[in-house]
């Protein structure tokens, strides 16, 4: 078997069938809103996005394109995951290289889960003084949620299954699919 099929609504990567959740166009559609969103708030206050890596890449580089005003973009790999999951803890792996003090700060995360990553740097990120801080989700898992975490906008809720696509990978594949796949029910 090999280690990537895709074919139009599944997808093997390794082991493991992922079938269709959200296609191409949904996805493009809902980056566009946020976009949108986002250029309401803060379009004339040049925000500093902070994408976490390494699943929010694609995410971050759609929406900072849909976002119409001055804005930077910095970077923090903070890692959770090994295979399909949480590890428990969260481990910073490259810091962020911007100051902070005072700025408008977006973070952009891939996908809230039981929510520990994304309340470990926001805790973090407070501790710093910005003037502003907005958190911005591609996908939440509501009923996986463990830690206590505001997310201001959320691309999708989905159910609590293992999802790639769009970013998200299942061992370092999948990340490069234009949709959204979740983990098939088991036969």
């Amino acid at each position: 078997m090999p280690a990537y099929d895709h074919s139009g609504d599944h997808v093997q990567l390794h082991d493991l069938l992922f079938v269709g959740l959200f296609s191409e166009t949904q996805v493009a559609h809902r980056v566009r809103e946020l976009g949108m969103t986002l250029t309401q708030r803060y379009g004339d206050k040049r925000p500093l996005f902070i994408s976490i890596l390494s699943g929010a890449f694609v995410f971050a580089a759609d929406l900072i394109r849909a976002f119409h005003g001055p804005c930077e973009i910095s970077f923090v790999k903070l890692t959770s995951y090994s295979g399909t999951q949480s590890s428990g803890s969260v481990q910073t792996v490259m810091g962020i290289d911007a100051a902070l003090e005072g700025r408008h700060v977006v973070v952009v995360e891939d996908i809230v889960d039981t929510g520990r990553t994304l309340h470990f740097f926001l805790d973090y990120l407070r501790s710093q003084h910005p003037a502003s801080l907005c958190t911005v989700a591609f996908l939440r898992k509501p009923t996986a949620a463990v830690f206590p975490v505001e997310v201001d906008l959320v691309g999708f809720d989905i159910p609590d299954r293992f999802v790639v696509g769009y970013g998200l990978d299942y061992n370092g594949l999948g990340r490069n699919l234009p949709g959204v796949y979740q983990l098939a029910e088991s036969l």
